[in-house]
């Protein structure tokens, strides 16, 4: 008599999945793109950990102290501070979450609760959730340490807020997923998000101009706020260490009440997800209507003087260019932050307690910080690009050209906000003095032009594909990792020649010496571009397997 195959049940429905991710991830490694990802990606949690474990110490300190000196209700604060971390730093730095896309796991034989368990799990392999779960630990030896009978409520209160936590993390991503599936939806909300987190930093300057009459409204907030699971929690905690049992009964219950509520949204979305659903941006089909044949344009549009190759690249990175919102939107960043910061530390009147800040001081800054935000995607030049990479390698042109192309793109761009940073801060300072100017002048040539080698390489080596509404990782992180560590040596290295010119008196050794290293950093790019042909023909295989899949 044949066997018949018994359905699994779900621990084994885990458990393969879960062996299987790790299989795949252990072959991935056979790679070594693959292995210096995860090497980057180690460096940055290093980092990360250093961050993580230093507060711990303070959330040890903070619920010891809280607890010991009669004042529990502040224990609120610490789950504030928590709640406010994990939900936040996925929207911040997406690219530190699992890359792994849970729904293809429907291609398996699945139960709907497995699926919901193990989607649930993948909140959990983050690094706002691994912190918040050290931080957590710490919170609960630290009140363990000044009062002992409290380490059960401790215990019970800390897995219900991670609960909570993770499930509604998980939801935010998931309809965030959703609404970033649309190009004119993902536009608007990138736009709304950058526009607000620029805005937070002036809310120094209007806390302290009308601080004092938003006192009483935030006060009259207070109550409202009190309902919300981190004071539900704080106040949970509270009233078993002052031995008030309907306090944490009330506490806790309204806790397990928001559980219920997201685990309900989140079990809701997830079954839609089971079911089908397909995020696309491709519109419906219309009725097709008749076009005319387009003009050809043959007059001239000012690359005359490139050759066809170089000009066919800029034309194309242009049209990327006008075509994406959010790139309109990341041009009016610089003048917003010359604006914000010389209303804080330079003008007449700073906004910061320091003695206003002199032009020659902030303009170097000023333009070392608008580099370092604006050079940062020259590193994955090819994000975009996609299936065309193999365009690429099919048309009469060398890489030479591609990268010649993409870098006079990226150069005029940042020529232009530069431009606008200047006349901002000629505007609210002044311009600096002549020899600090043509210096400041000559460093930007040095580090933008040797970055750009650097990045042309980087962008070769360490390519990853642009995925559109996706909350994953868009960057390698071998790729984060030269970036940052170039923008320490340029940047180490222009802080060293600036402070030559002051400690030796002379004012015009600075723009001798970043002539120098500008001519030299100009050379050696174009040295680089021969190389770098080679370069793109040993990685096709690289650049058409991590771009097209």
């Amino acid at each position: 008599m044949a066997d018949v195959a018994l359905p699994m049940g779900l621990f084994e429905q885990i458990r393969l999945v879960a062996g299987l991710r790790w299989r795949i991830l252990r072959n991935s490694l056979r790679k070594k793109n693959n292995r210096l990802d995860l090497i980057g990606l180690i460096f940055a949690g290093i980092f990360g950990a250093v961050l993580v474990f230093g507060l711990c110490f303070a959330f040890y300190a903070g619920a010891y102290e809280f607890l010991s000196n009669g004042h529990a209700d502040w224990m609120a604060a610490l789950f504030w501070g928590i709640f406010v971390f994990w939900q936040g730093l996925p929207i911040f730095v997406v690219g530190f979450g699992a890359s792994f896309e849970f729904k293809t796991l429907l291609r398996f034989p699945l139960s709907l609760r497995a699926f919901y368990i193990i989607g649930l799990a993948y909140g959990l392999a983050d690094f706002s959730a691994v912190a918040s779960l050290c931080w957590l630990l710490a919170m609960t030896a630290g009140a363990t340490a000044a009062k002992p009978g409290i380490f059960p409520a401790m215990i019970l209160i800390a897995a219900v807020f991670v609960l909570f936590n993770v499930t509604l993390e998980r939801l935010i991503g998931s309809w965030l997923e959703k609404l970033l599936s649309r190009r004119r939806s993902r536009e608007l909300f990138v736009g709304l998000f950058v526009l607000s987190m620029i805005s937070l930093n002036f809310v120094t300057p209007l806390l302290q101009r009308y601080g004092a009459a938003a006192r009483p409204v935030l006060l009259r907030l207070l109550p409202y706020i009190s309902w919300l699971p981190p004071s539900l929690a704080g106040r949970a905690i509270a009233a078993v260490a002052q031995l008030q049992p309907a306090g944490f009964l009330l506490g806790s219950g309204g806790l397990l009440l928001y559980v219920f509520i997201v685990s309900a949204l989140m079990w809701r979305r997830f079954a839609t997800q089971y079911r089908g659903e397909e995020l696309s941006e491709t519109a419906a089909p219309l009725q097709a209507n008749v076009r005319h044949a387009a003009k050809t344009d043959e007059g001239t549009d000012g690359l005359s003087l490139l050759s066809p190759q170089v000009a066919a690249v800029v034309r194309k990175e242009f049209r990327y260019l006008t075509r994406n919102g959010f790139t309109f939107l990341t041009l009016l960043m610089p003048p917003l932050l010359v604006l914000l910061f010389t209303s804080q530390f330079g003008g007449k009147h700073p906004t910061v307690p320091i003695k206003g800040v002199s032009s020659d001081t902030f303009f170097p800054g000023m333009m070392a910080y608008l580099i370092l935000i604006l050079m940062a995607p020259a590193y994955n030049s090819f994000a975009y690009e996609g299936r065309g990479i193999q365009t690429f390698f099919t048309a009469p042109l060398r890489f030479r050209d591609v990268f010649l192309g993409k870098n006079l793109v990226l150069v005029t761009v940042l020529a232009f906000e530069f431009a606008l940073a200047m006349g901002m801060l000629t505007w609210r300072l002044g311009l600096p003095s002549t020899p600090r100017l043509v210096a400041t002048l000559a460093a930007i040539v040095f580090t933008v032009v040797g970055q750009l080698t650097i990045a042309n390489w980087s962008s070769l080596s360490f390519p990853r594909k642009l995925e559109f509404g996706k909350m994953g990782r868009n960057q390698s992180g071998m790729a984060v990792l030269v970036a940052f560590g170039t923008q320490i040596v340029l940047g180490g290295c222009s802080a060293v020649v600036f402070l030559m010119g002051r400690w030796t008196g002379e004012a015009w050794l600075p723009a001798e010496a970043f002539t120098i290293l500008a001519a030299a950093a100009v050379g050696g790019y174009v040295a680089s571009l021969d190389a770098l042909t080679q370069l793109a023909e040993k990685k096709k295989e690289t650049l058409i397997e991590a771009l097209c899949r």
